[in-house]
């Protein structure tokens, strides 16, 4: 026969198995009575239950920011899953060339075959490199916005939430424990078993009252977790700031390089623009980006554009900028010549109807100046 020890350890396995079992079975049983209504149960009080479905609620939405931030940063879904493989392994990623830095090597190679000294060769020289320097912003984004942002809601996620849900499950097996005792001294006939009972009762509402304490105080901290939070969304907004600005400085200084928006148009539309007028070969700036430059630089024009607007009747109108009709609804324009326009009810803001002798159609306002 085994020796007395090793009797004591396996009957006390045994026992402990036993008793585990029937805590898991007791718990099973209490569940299943509340759920079809035929036990009582101890809710939370109120403000616990408060603090319950905030931590919730910041964990779904957090969870969803930081994974669309992903996405944001990092479109291609194959180089999201390496990089946090890699970070899982503690190791860094193998640097990959982002698709503006692609872009800006294609332009430079073919602008290196078609001759730097060619128009268009030189032009795509000049934006390859800029297309590079994006790429380089875009990189330093990811970075900060990766340290700053991601990493702290990331932290929450899979660190304090994740301890969070633990003692939760904790707290409702502690209720499970108490409200099963109570049933069980309901049941009590018997002084002896209802003195076994009540005592099994206290223990219980003890245990169940610490460990509410205990959730309690970690999910007050969800407070703080927010506070957090909102300095680091301070910073990922300051590290996008510095990102568009860098871009914008870029196009900025590549546009005076490739010189086809001549600052001296928006300066004073009443200049000649055979020194300056784009022509049809160069790029036509788009109507939205002559539209935002416009505004800035000429508000007097635009409020007479809104006085024709809101007239029925026609002006004469020089025309800036060659511009292609995109569709049969609108009509092709000529640097410099001069046409009938006017407005019809119902018509987009940016827009005006445009006349050429027995043509017309549609203009944008942009690519405009109104003569007295």
């Amino acid at each position: 026969p085994p020796p007395p020890s090793k009797m004591n350890i396996m009957d006390f396995n045994v026992k402990k198995l036993a008793a585990d079992a029937g805590t898991f079975l007791s718990r099973a049983v209490q569940f299943t009575e509340e759920k079809l209504g035929q036990a009582e149960k101890t809710e939370f009080d109120a403000h616990l239950e408060n603090l319950l479905s905030k931590a919730e609620c910041t964990k779904h939405w957090t969870e969803k920011i930081m994974k669309q931030t992903e996405v944001l940063l990092q479109p291609n879904p194959n180089a999201r899953i390496e990089e946090f493989v890699y970070e899982k392994l503690d190791r860094k990623a193998p640097s990959r060339i982002n698709n503006p830095e692609l872009l800006g090597q294609y332009m430079v190679d073919s602008g290196s075959e078609f001759g730097p000294g060619t128009a268009y060769g030189n032009a795509l020289i000049k934006c390859g490199e800029t297309q590079k320097r994006i790429g380089a912003a875009d990189r330093e984004l990811i970075q900060t916005a990766a340290i700053n942002f991601l990493t702290p809601l990331r932290n929450f996620i899979e660190g304090d939430y994740k301890t969070i849900t633990k003692e939760r499950k904790l707290l409702q097996n502690k209720r499970l424990d108490l409200d099963a005792a109570k049933t069980r001294l309901k049941k009590a006939k018997a002084a002896e078993a209802r003195a076994a009972s009540e005592q099994e009762v206290r223990i219980a509402q003890s245990e169940f009252d610490r460990q509410a304490e205990i959730t309690r105080l970690l999910l007050e901290g969800i407070s703080s977790t927010h506070a957090h939070h909102l300095r680091c969304l301070n910073d990922f907004v300051e590290a996008q700031m510095t990102y568009y600005a860098q871009c914008y400085q870029y196009m900025l200084d590549l546009q005076k390089q490739l010189g086809s928006f001549p600052s001296t148009v928006l300066a004073n539309n009443n200049q000649s623009s055979s020194t300056c007028a784009p022509s049809s070969s160069t790029t036509t700036p788009s109507a939205s980006v002559t539209a935002s430059l416009s505004s800035i630089s000429n508000s007097a024009a635009s409020s007479s554009f809104v006085e024709l607007k809101s007239s029925s009747g026609s002006r004469k109108a020089r025309v800036l900028y060659d511009y292609d009709a995109a569709n049969s609804s609108e009509l092709s324009l000529l640097a410099d010549e001069v046409i009938t326009v006017y407005s019809i009810p119902g018509m987009d803001s940016d827009w005006l109807m445009g006349e050429r002798g027995n043509q017309k159609g549609k203009v944008p306002i942009t690519y405009l100046e109104l003569l007295n």
